[in-house]
């Protein structure tokens, strides 16, 4: 499935800010990168670089006043996102050492405070694919889909107390509950073809059956047309913009658009 990706944001800072930025795919596994356009109003000098979770960043110092930033690619993605109910629990002692720390709590995913709710949760489930699957689902038909109730500082506790939230919060449950039950699980944030309201998304990965497979609990049946833009821990890892200066950065308008094109 080939798809056409864009996001355009405009950036106000106050002062020189430096600045992070995630906005570009890499080529991966399930994923092609055909072209990109990346146009920055006025232009600064940018250098990039890729961080321990292989994400490609872009640093560079926003001027004093408004910047545009606009993005465009064309990839080649998953028509189809792989499903197997049968895939096993990978033990400990058979995870490659880049899964590990993916087992280990996080700041949003307090999964050491959770291995009680998450026993419960899935019941009889098989340990393996279907536990995450089972959790996916809980989720989805749990929480609610709310804007204005989490904040940039909410974990996955404070969203299962709220009991709504955004796409971010729901993958931070998945991700939390899947660690409580030894398996490691990542968090993911890019585009989805056909997401409405169209936006940056983010979802979850959790390592079963030797590999990764993709959990979006916002979703009721599994979806491709999914470009990933980055991994990480939980959300620290993977904001599409982080910025260092002596004032915060004021965000303007985004907008996001996903396409296809055959």
């Amino acid at each position: 499935m080939k798809l056409k990706a864009a996001c355009t944001l405009s950036l106000t800072a106050a002062s020189d800010c430096p600045m992070i930025a995630m906005l570009r795919p890499r080529s991966g596994q399930t994923q092609w990168l055909i072209s990109d356009r990346y146009e920055l109003q006025p232009w600064v000098p940018v250098s990039e670089f890729v961080d321990s979770y292989g994400n490609l960043c872009q640093r560079l110092i926003v001027p004093r006043g408004q910047m545009r930033i606009a993005v465009e690619v064309t990839m080649e993605v998953e028509t189809q996102i792989a499903v197997a109910p049968d895939a096993p629990h990978t033990p400990m002692t058979a995870l490659p050492d880049n899964v590990l720390h993916y087992l280990l709590q996080s700041r949003y995913c307090p999964s050491d405070k959770m291995q009680e709710q998450a026993l419960s949760l899935v019941g009889d489930a098989r340990p393996g694919y279907a536990q995450v699957e089972k959790i996916r689902a809980w989720i989805q038909h749990n929480l609610e889909y709310r804007y204005g109730v989490s904040s940039a500082s909410t974990d996955a506790l404070e969203t299962l107390a709220h009991g709504a939230g955004v796409c971010r919060d729901f993958a931070h449950v998945g991700i939390a509950l899947c660690r409580a039950l030894q398996i490691p699980a990542r968090m993911v944030v890019g585009y989805l073809y056909g997401l409405k309201p169209m936006d940056l998304h983010a979802w979850f990965e959790a390592f079963v059956g030797g590999r990764w497979y993709t959990f979006d609990a916002t979703q009721d049946s599994p979806r491709g047309g999914r470009i990933v833009l980055a991994y990480g821990h939980d959300a620290t890892d993977v904001a599409f913009i982080s910025d260092y200066g002596a004032q915060p950065l004021q965000m303007g308008e985004m907008r996001v658009e996903v396409t296809a094109l055959d």
